[in-house]
């Protein structure tokens, strides 16, 4: 059984309400779609701190006891939960610190000081910024708010879940990226509870496809080298929680390549206005480019986030000002 219950999901529900946005879901109108799918965006980057990740954060930080509160908070995240936990924090009174990649994007490490947090730089990797969090925890006695592998996030990610076959209930399949797990954990167990029919698929870069690979292999795998445009999703392991939850709910796990990525990011900022971070544009970039292996649905992908780097934003648009695309209608 998966470890988070549909009940948790609408508890964390009640605990976000009033200070996530509920966020629109949008038909794209743009660029012709492989399999004559019809798409529809869950528009996550307009979401606050412009990512999903605020759902899972507000939930595990707003039900700390006032004991945790007073050690303050501690988490390990290559920006957008950091700057999610930060924000959520502020809004708490609570003092927070984030270990993030010394590679982290500008961007999403001054959003993060933006919230009063501490910023503490560790490695490139997922298991670097863990090892440092957890010395840190150590030294002084901080709650921790884990990216992914939580049910208090899980649940708070869920959240998106409900929203969403709320608002597009006759949805045939919901496309999600993957990450540690946290977001396609908490929507699925959201959507197979209310839509057991409807299909969740995962989606992972190309050079990050561990999450993939433990599907197939029935177990976690580690990828010990990740390489991607999408900093969002560069994890090496997925948590046990998510994989339990994935492994029972997840329909199939598919890859896109960094091209069709950014490729993506410039059809939704051209043809849908939509403003998308790498790790956003991973999930309608499956869709858009045939990946997901779905013909002739109605199709829900996630823009999971908005932190872009303008200038690989204006990079993307360059890229692609030459490509020709037909329109579509969504029916």
């Amino acid at each position: 059984m998966a470890p988070v219950s549909v009940r948790d999901v609408e508890q964390a529900g009640e605990r976000v309400s009033g200070f996530v946005v509920r966020t629109p879901v949008l038909p794209f109108l743009g660029a012709a779609l492989a399999g004559d799918n019809q798409l529809w965006l869950k528009c996550e980057n307009l979401q606050r701190t412009s990512s999903f990740k605020i759902r899972g954060a507000y939930n595990a930080v707003s039900g700390l006891n006032e004991a945790e509160r007073t050690r303050g908070v501690i988490t390990y995240s290559s920006g957008n939960h950091g700057q999610a936990v930060a924000c959520a924090a502020h809004a708490l009174g609570i003092n927070a610190v984030i270990v993030m990649p010394e590679d982290a994007v500008p961007l999403k490490v001054e959003a993060t000081r933006g919230w009063g947090a501490e910023v503490v730089f560790a490695g490139h990797t997922s298991l670097h910024r863990q090892e440092r969090a957890m010395e840190l925890v150590e030294e002084h006695g901080y709650a921790v708010i884990p990216p992914f592998d939580d049910r208090r996030i899980i649940a708070g990610q869920g959240t998106a879940g409900l929203e969403l076959i709320e608002q597009l209930p006759d949805v045939q399949e919901v496309v999600v990226q993957v990450g540690g797990g946290g977001l396609i954990s908490g929507i699925a167990t959201a959507v197979k509870a209310r839509r057991p029919d409807v299909r969740v698929i995962g989606v992972e870069p190309e050079g990050a496809a561990d999450a993939r690979d433990s599907l197939r292999n029935g177990r976690l795998t580690t990828w010990d080298r990740i390489d991607t445009v999408a900093d969002g999703l560069r994890t090496s392991r997925i948590g046990e929680l998510n994989f339990a939850t994935i492994s029972e709910l997840v329909d199939d796990i598919v890859t896109v390549t960094d091209d069709e990525i950014i490729e993506a990011m410039a059809l939704l900022a051209t043809q849908a206005r939509l403003v998308a971070e790498p790790s956003g544009a991973v999930a309608p970039a499956a869709v858009l480019f045939g990946r997901t292996g779905l013909a002739g649905n109605r199709v829900l992908a996630v823009i999971s986030g908005g932190n872009v780097d303008p200038a690989l934003l204006a990079s993307s648009l360059e890229r692609s000002s030459h490509r020709q695309v037909a329109p579509v209608h969504a029916g």
